[in-house]
């Protein structure tokens, strides 16, 4: 069969020299030490033609060398060929994104933004391509990538680029703006306009991530509103209508928070989406199977929808019994104690909103989420986290069969103040049961202002 070279194999071969390798970077290093530009520039090519092949040692001697010749030479045609050779490297690895991660910690990072904001032709699509791989294969290439003025370079030459090269810029800018710092700051309209962009054109993990931004910015209504000016809406509609299941639940999202503020029925429309259609009670198996496999399996800016729409649709009493067979709730748990920020904040939240329930709360419960719920009450933790954690674990204290389980909590300060906070907005029934549970009126079918079927 043909297809991709079998890694594993290669370097088990490689092992054995079939490939010489050994010689090859030997060969390397000296051509490199050469003054002959032709014979440094034959010498980088055959490293990354070897790069498929080689194991992680000798890929791992090369990128200091390759990161000198990429800052140090002064021939563009050699720094297009190590800026190449990197990138080349940067998508080996077997599970994991230790070369690239190694790459962004050589230096070559900031070389690469210094020479992109004077360079033109094929050395600025190479050092646009490799730039797009060490954020790509190595995340936390973003933080230095943005923290080298990496954000203001990508949106300059945006200003400008055309055809793939700014295909690579728009992914690059959704890699970025997956970071909290990074949201926090692109607030121009310039900014805001290519993030759309981003939304609209792209491979579609990078659009789920622009989409993603999108829709955190979204929240703040001065940024809101410049993002429907900017056609933010339609981006959006397309992707739900396009994307697969994680990116529609991303753009669904995204669409709920811009148009929180343009009309009444537009608020919260992602959630009006899936929850009309979880009536039927074929559609809610569907879709709260889907969202639990998103959990187990996807990326955090999906697992982060899922969980918010989980959130949404446990309002809705004819969904709780869905979303607890699903077998989300453990999978929430260990999210709330293992994910990202962003996703541990939006898990938080579906639990709080799943702890109204006493049987979701007994199944929070026997999966182990009262300890970590604690835990998360520290200092050290956003207000957010604190807050839906400690909503939860209020619903658990007012609930008797629970109660004695949590009852350390109110020996901590920050849950005693939210406590007392939230104790003037909620009263249990007569029952013993939470019933202030948060609802709001949801659409009917014929309100979406867009075609269900699309889903």
């Amino acid at each position: 069969m043909m297809g991709q070279p079998n890694r594993a194999y290669s370097r088990k071969q490689a092992t054995k020299d079939e490939f010489g390798l050994e010689e090859s970077f030997n060969l390397f290093e000296e051509a490199v030490a050469s003054e002959s530009t032709a014979m440094q520039i034959q010498a980088i090519i055959k490293v990354a033609q070897l790069s498929n092949y080689a194991p992680d040692n000798v890929l791992t001697r090369a990128v200091p060398i390759l990161t000198q010749l990429l800052g140090g030479s002064s021939s563009p045609l050699v720094q297009e060929a190590a800026a190449y050779c990197l990138k080349c490297i940067a998508h080996q690895g077997d599970l994991d994104d230790r070369l690239a991660t190694l790459i962004g910690q050589s230096g070559a990072i900031p070389i690469t933004l210094r020479l992109l904001q004077h360079s033109h032709g094929g050395l600025q699509g190479v050092l646009v391509k490799f730039l797009w791989s060490i954020v790509t294969f190595g995340t936390h290439n973003r933080v230095i990538v943005v923290r080298n003025g990496g954000l203001e370079v990508i949106i300059n030459m945006l200003g400008s680029c055309v055809g793939s090269t700014r295909r690579h810029l728009l992914e690059i800018l959704s890699a970025l703006v997956w970071l909290r710092e990074v949201r926090r700051v692109i607030t121009s309209p310039e900014g805001l306009q290519f993030l759309v962009e981003a939304v609209k054109f792209g491979g579609m993990a990078s659009r789920e991530r622009a989409a993603y931004a999108v829709g955190s910015l979204g929240v703040a209504r001065s940024a809101r509103t410049v993002l429907v000016d900017l056609g933010a809406m339609q981006a959006l509609m397309e992707l739900l209508r396009e994307g697969d299941i994680s990116a529609k639940l991303v753009a669904g999202n995204a669409l709920g928070s811009c148009s929180g503020g343009a009309e009444p029925v537009g608020k919260e429309i992602a959630e009006d989406v899936f929850c009309v259609l979880a009536i039927a009670e074929v559609n809610a198996v569907s879709i709260a199977q889907h969202l639990a496999q998103i959990l187990r399996e996807n990326d955090d800016i999906a697992k982060a929808a899922a969980a918010e729409i989980l959130g949404h649709l446990s309002r809705y009493k004819h969904s709780v019994p869905f979303i607890t067979n699903s077998g989300a709730i453990p999978v929430l748990v260990e999210l709330l104690r293992q994910g990202s920020d962003e996703v541990k904040e939006k898990a938080s939240g579906a639990i709080a909103q799943l702890s109204y329930n006493a049987g979701d709360r007994a199944a929070l419960a026997d999966a182990g989420a009262i300890p970590i719920l604690m835990d998360l009450l520290g200092d050290d933790q956003s207000e957010e986290l604190r807050n839906k954690a400690a909503e939860a674990l209020i619903s658990f204290s007012e609930d008797p069969s629970q109660r004695d389980r949590i009852s350390e909590a109110f020996n901590i300060t920050s849950f005693q103040d939210i406590h007392n906070r939230l104790a003037q907005l909620r009263a249990p029934d007569n029952n013993g049961e939470q019933m202030a549970r948060p609802s709001r009126q949801m659409m009917s079918m014929e309100q979406l202002p867009w075609d269900p079927n699309i889903l």
